[in-house]
């Protein structure tokens, strides 16, 4: 009674296809022969990278230091790594810009993200003589609109009078794209800044210094350039190269027209909704070069930040001025807590709440509403169209109730 057994056998792997090494259902060779009488399924999988709803970004305490960017366990796990992968070898020179020459291929990259700056300050300056930004007259909160928000958010002077309640007024481009300053080296592998110095270096916008050790050369913002690589005589300290036997320097190939911001008086505002539209459009577009440009530099130059004050400084260690005023700088003699920084901590977001398509805020229905950066909101509200990387911070398909009762319904 074996026979029909072993002949039924022989058929199900004829269909499966293990005797004739066909492929199976899921395209690999010798299917288990219980598949034969199973459909086969193609599924289709959509991913999207950015998710449909996100929380707003976390407001650290003023008590409360700043998680580092990349845990601390994780970079003495590197550390070791690299060790261990390095055992036994020669050390090799550094690469740039750690033995003091500039990143060929960045240096484009560092005048396009200036002029992307000066762009955007410039569009800014127009879109806001049409599109209202209010601002608190106590604390620096600013809202997209052409009345502030209700909600009782100010921490400012003599809030407590005012119940949390703001006292809205004009306000600037400067409370929209935030001014982070730096202070300028005139060479960035030279000695960090003592304290007794901290007035005689100039500061300037810190955006701008990583550009200049990038590779943008400013005449009023003088620093030094190496043709060679420096020579290492210690851990830390080095000589420059003799560069006497080099020819005369050929001028920069990758020098490109620096742009000039337009002081406030000879702003013009857009003339029609189509001139609005389209510069927001380009607002929007700059705003996006820019983060862009300045994430590459970063991966590059090193910016550090402090860990309880918004102090940057943009080189590979920070200064030693001791003007730190955060929570318990008494313990620290007024001294940074530099810590590798992030994007937002050079180019702060500054976010906003989103207006909803009824145009107006209830502060019982604060949950809610979206929010969105501020120069992403005033281009928004200019006619641009929403980018698909803030729309879930925006909240934008969230039904948004009626009245309190129908928010009460909500589960």
């Amino acid at each position: 009674c074996s026979a029909p057994r072993v002949q039924v056998r022989r058929q199900l792997d004829a269909v499966a296809g293990i005797g004739s090494g066909a492929r199976g259902c899921g395209g690999r060779f010798r299917a288990p022969a219980s598949s034969a009488s199973q459909p086969c399924y193609s599924s289709i999988v959509i991913r999207n990278d950015n998710s449909q709803n996100a929380d707003f970004p976390r407001n650290y305490s003023k008590r409360e230091k700043k998680p580092f960017p990349i845990p601390v366990l994780e970079l003495r796990r590197r550390a070791r790594q690299r060790m261990k992968e390095a055992e036994g070898k020669p050390r090799g020179p550094p690469p740039p810009p750690k033995n003091g020459l500039l990143v060929q291929r960045l240096i484009p990259e560092a005048y396009r993200v200036y002029n992307a700056r000066i762009s955007l300050i410039n569009n800014l300056k127009r879109l806001m003589k049409v599109v209202p930004v209010k601002g608190c007259k106590y604390c620096g909160e600013i809202h997209v609109g052409s009345v502030g928000h209700p909600f009782r958010t100010c921490r400012g002077m003599s809030s407590d009078k005012r119940k949390g309640e703001h006292d809205w007024g004009s306000t600037f481009v400067e409370a929209v794209f935030l001014p982070v300053e730096a202070y300028h080296l005139e060479d960035r592998l030279g000695p960090r800044i003592p304290h007794d110095q901290r007035f005689e270096v100039p500061r300037i916008p810190a955006l701008v210094e990583l550009c200049i050790q990038a590779g943008l050369d400013l005449p009023e913002y003088p620093t030094k350039r190496r043709r060679k690589p420096i020579v290492k005589i210690g851990r830390k300290e080095f000589v420059d190269a003799n560069e006497d036997d080099l020819p005369d320097p050929e001028p920069d190939k990758f020098k490109e027209p620096i742009l000039e911001e337009v002081s406030d008086d000879e702003i013009t505002p857009p003339s029609s909704p189509e001139e609005t539209a389209a510069l927001a459009e380009e607002t929007l577009k700059m705003w996006e070069t820019l983060r862009n440009g300045a994430l590459r530099l970063m991966k590059r130059y090193s910016v550090r930040v402090c860990g309880y004050c918004p102090e940057v400084h943009i080189g590979a260690s920070g200064h030693k001025a001791r003007n730190c005023g955060a929570f318990k700088h008494q313990q620290r003699n007024g001294q940074h807590g530099w810590q590798a920084a992030v994007l937002d901590d050079l180019i702060p977001p500054r976010y906003v709440w989103h207006m909803p398509e009824s145009g107006e805020l209830q502060k019982e229905l604060k949950i809610f509403y979206g929010q969105a950066p501020a120069v992403v909101e005033i281009c928004i509200q200019g006619g641009a169209q929403v980018p698909e990387k803030y729309k879930a911070t925006m909240r934008l398909d969230i039904g948004i109730p009626s009245s309190l009762k129908e928010a009460e319904m909500v589960v």
